[in-house]
């Protein structure tokens, strides 16, 4: 049997809480929904998300750019009653927006190449000059309705992976820089503190990095930020309302993250904020693997480890309230969210749940463990199971990980709470396939699917020698588990004996008086 591994007392720095500082969204009118605001309200009070991001804030469904013509001269008039509802939902849970500028009202551009189901126009605008007027008024807007000192903490993003031919017609670089350079001094003209950036380039366009750097710095266009998309699939195998793809080990996204500072070394960007804006396995919405234990134990490590190389990296996303590729079918249908429709939690919520739970102080971090400290001297550990990728035989159960924690009193007892998910704990997913996968279940199915959701929850009082804790962790197949450890400071009173609630006589019953039996 190996050593434990020893745990520090002291500490070694903080965790960064870059997993939390963005989640994405489907386009931004579905935040206009019931369903949507519930789901959000949830993550909420679970994860405690930052800003939310997403794309269409510009297109036609939000009704921004509303041109007419009148006594023979041609206006605009700007409707900001959907991003004001949206907008008001996001601040009152506690969540704010990172803009997305993007995609064009049809009404402004040039061409009518759309993407996606809900048809966003992916063309440059007909009239930079009537963009620009555009972003102005709606920033402006922004800043009169929330104030100048909120709006300077929302990051302001410069469209949508413009080097693929679906998001930005021809995938034109230079006509990208024509935008950014174009939208940038606009919203710095509403006022110079407003954070603008992008390229917002999608996985394996990091050529595009340096190009971006040496436009800016050569027009003086202002940029506060660089930002960047990651995902590790590959080739799709098409079925009917779905698809599978082989990953890449979650290490890869961890390397993406690590791209952006290193292509920019050297350039007037290096050193600026790094904002992955979004991340996760497969960039379809549509592929099963999103909904799985494994899943969560393939995104363990990113999430211990991401904060080290970027700003933010923003899980994509939320909810499955999405809808780009239609609407689905199914209520698990492979979706990117962290929730299904009706606020299913999925094994990768309860990731980013536990997440929440950790605390700042990091004690320890491994390959398969994070162990961190909380204000109240409460120690947590993260521990998960690797999981093995790219073709190869699925992980076995069994992944064993020992640890002596320190608790950091002299206390003679410590209370230890685990929490897990795994193939058969916190498993929506697998309980759905064992009802046989109903697309749209019954009211007594949705309630057997929440109670499935949950983790497995179990507790137990641990030794303390030395101010330490011995645990001895079997993880089960793609098993996340958090173990939340507190000292004990026993308050049991000296009468107390356990024996006499069956009626057995206890150990000092000569000391107190007793009741003849009736």
């Amino acid at each position: 049997m190996p050593d434990p591994i020893i745990v520090p007392e002291r500490s070694a720095g903080r965790l960064s809480q870059a997993w939390r500082q963005c989640v994405g969204t489907g386009r931004f009118e579905l935040a206009l929904r019931r369903d949507y605001q519930d789901s959000l309200a949830l993550i909420q009070r679970e994860v405690g998300f930052r800003h939310i991001r997403g794309h269409g804030l510009f297109s036609d469904g939000v009704g921004v750019y509303q041109p007419y013509r009148y006594q023979g001269s041609d206006h605009v008039r700007y409707a900001f009653g959907y991003v004001d509802q949206v907008i008001d939902a996001y601040l009152d849970l506690g969540i704010q927006p990172f803009l997305e500028l993007g995609f064009m009202p049809s009404a402004l551009a040039s061409g009518d190449q759309t993407v996606f189901w809900w048809k966003g126009n992916v063309t440059p605008a007909r009239s930079w000059s009537a963009w620009a007027d555009l972003v102005r008024a709606t920033l402006r807007h922004l800043v009169d309705r929330y104030g100048l000192d909120v709006v300077r903490q929302w990051p302001i993003e410069v469209w949508n992976e413009p080097n693929l031919k679906d998001f930005w017609q021809g995938a034109d670089r230079e006509a990208y820089h024509r935008l950014y350079e174009v939208t940038a001094r606009a919203v710095k003209e509403v006022d110079a503190a407003l954070q603008v950036g992008g390229p917002a380039i999608s996985p394996g366009a990091d050529e595009w990095l340096a190009p971006f750097a040496e436009f800016v710095t050569a027009r003086s266009v202002p940029v506060d930020f660089v930002s960047r998309h990651a995902y590790t699939s590959g080739p799709a195998q098409h079925v009917p309302f779905g698809v599978h793809q082989r990953l890449l080990p979650a290490r890869h996204l961890l390397e993406q993250f690590a791209a952006p500072r290193e292509h920019l070394r050297g350039t007037a960007l290096a050193g600026l904020p790094v904002h992955i804006t979004e991340f996760n396995s497969s960039y379809r919405p549509d592929n099963p693997v999103h909904d799985t234990a494994f899943h969560a134990a393939y995104l363990a490590p990113v999430l211990a480890e991401g904060g080290d190389h970027v700003d933010s990296f923003s899980y994509w996303t939320f909810s499955d309230m999405f809808e780009e590729a239609g609407v689905p079918t199914s209520l698990f249908h492979g979706g990117f969210g962290l929730l299904t429709h009706r606020q299913i939690k999925k094994p990768a919520f309860h990731l980013y749940a536990f997440m929440a739970r950790m605390g700042e102080e990091v004690l320890a971090r491994g390959e398969d463990h994070l162990v961190c400290r909380r204000p109240d001297g409460t120690v947590t550990v993260l521990a998960w199971a690797p999981v093995e990728v790219a073709g190869r035989e699925p992980a076995a159960a069994g992944h064993r990980l020992r640890l002596s924690v320190p608790i950091g009193t002299a206390a003679r007892s410590a209370f230890a709470l685990r929490s897990s998910v795994s193939e058969d704990a916190g498993n929506a997913w697998a309980a759905w396939s064992e009802l046989g996968r109903p697309a749209s279940p019954t009211e007594r199915q949705l309630s057997v699917l929440r109670e499935t959701a949950e983790p497995s929850r179990r507790h137990e009082a641990l030794p303390v020698a030395g101010s330490r804790v011995d645990l001895d962790l079997v993880l089960d197949r793609h098993e996340v588990t958090l173990i939340e450890i507190s000292a004990v400071h026993d308050q049991t009173p000296p009468w107390w004996d356990e024996r006499r609630l069956v009626g057995l006589p206890g150990d000092s019953d000569s000391n107190y008086e007793t009741e003849d039996a009736r």
